[in-house]
C-alpha cells in the first residue's frame, strides 16, 4: 500500500471557491496530508491559514500570484524539493471584471491572470503530478465554442499545445485593446473567450499527456462549478438562490478525490457530465 503522504495546491484561494476547496480538501484527506493554501497576498494568505478549522490535512500558506511569468515555476520546484512530486492542483485563480469594466483597459491584466496564468500553471505542476493525480482547470460552461461565432472556432478548435493556445489568446487579448474585437464576431463579454481559452489549453495538454496520464490513473480535466452567489457574480446576475461557494465545491471535490472516469479526461465537466466542446 502507498502511504506516501499527499499534497494538494489551490490557486487563488484566499476567498470564495478557492478557499472553500482548500477546506474540503483538508476534512477529506488525512493528517499526514499537505494542502496548500495560495494567493498574491502574504497578508490574506497568513489570515485565510489561520482561520481554517482544525483537523484532516494540514494547511500551508504560499505566496503565488499567477501573472508573474515565473512564480509558477519557483512553487513547483519548491514543491518538488520538499515533496518530489504533488497529488491534486485547482487552477483557480481569476481576475474579475465587473458591468462598468472598459475591456480595454483591463484585458491585459485579465488575461495575464485567467489565460496565461491558467497556462503556467499548467506547464509547471503537470510534471511534477504522480500517479493518481489531478490537475483541474476551474473554468465555466461559458468555455465551450457553443458561445463563438463559428468562424472564429478554429482558432481554439485546433490548437495542440500550450504555446499555440497562448497565441491565440494574445490575439484575442490585442484585438481587444486596439479595437478592432468590437467590429469583428468575438463576443463583448470578456469572460467567454477567455474561459474558452482556458478549456482550450486543457485540451491542448490533454492531447499530449492523454495515453500515459490515463495508464498512471491521472486526471487532467477542466471543470465548471456553475454559479455561485458571491459578490462579484452578483454584479451581473441575481444569485440570491445560487449555491454558496461551499455547495458548489462539493462537486468538485468528489472530481478530485474520487476514481477517474477515463471520459473526462481532458474534457470540461459540470457536476460529473462532460459538456460538449462543440455545437
Amino acid at each position: 500500500m502507498n502511504t506516501t503522504p499527499k499534497v494538494a495546491l489551490v490557486t487563488g484561494a484566499t476567498q470564495g471557491l478557492g478557499l472553500a476547496l482548500v477546506e474540503g480538501l483538508a476534512g477529506r484527506m488525512a493528517p499526514q496530508d499537505t494542502v496548500y493554501l495560495t494567493g498574491r497576498d502574504v497578508d490574506r494568505v497568513t489570515q485565510a491559514v489561520d482561520a481554517m478549522p482544525g483537523g484532516g490535512a494540514r494547511v500551508r500558506g504560499e505566496l503565488l500570484d499567477v501573472a508573474d511569468p515565473e512564480a509558477a515555476g519557483r512553487l513547483a520546484a519548491r514543491l518538488k524539493e520538499r515533496h518530489q512530486g504533488v497529488d491534486i492542483v485547482f487552477d483557480n485563480a481569476v481576475m474579475r471584471v465587473g458591468p462598468d469594466d472598459d475591456p480595454r483597459e483591463i484585458v491585459d491584466a485579465y488575461t495575464e491572470v485567467n489565460n496565461f496564468g491558467t497556462t503556467r500553471v499548467l506547464r509547471a505542476f503537470a510534471p511534477l503530478l504522480r500517479d493518481d493525480g489531478r490537475l483541474i482547470v476551474v473554468a465555466s460552461s461559458l468555455g465551450t465554442l457553443h458561445h463563438l461565432a463559428p468562424v472564429l472556432h478554429d482558432r481554439f478548435d485546433g490548437p495542440t499545445s500550450l504555446d499555440e493556445v497562448d497565441e491565440q489568446v494574445a490575439a484575442w487579448r490585442d484585438a481587444v485593446k486596439d479595437g478592432s474585437a468590437r467590429g469583428g464576431a468575438w463576443p463583448g463579454f470578456v469572460n467567454i473567450p477567455s474561459k474558452i481559452g482556458q478549456v482550450a489549453a486543457v485540451r491542448a495538454l490533454a492531447h499530449q499527456r492523454r495515453e500515459p496520464d490515463l495508464a498512471r490513473g491521472i486526471l487532467l480535466a477542466a471543470v465548471c462549478p456553475g454559479m455561485m452567489n458571491t459578490p462579484t457574480s452578483g454584479m451581473w446576475w441575481d444569485v440570491s438562490g445560487a449555491p454558496s461557494p461551499a455547495e458548489a465545491a462539493l462537486a468538485l471535490l468528489d472530481l478530485a478525490l474520487d476514481p477517474v472516469d477515463p471520459d473526462h479526461y481532458g474534457r470540461l465537466v459540470r457536476h460529473g457530465q462532460v459538456l460538449p466542446w462543440s455545437p
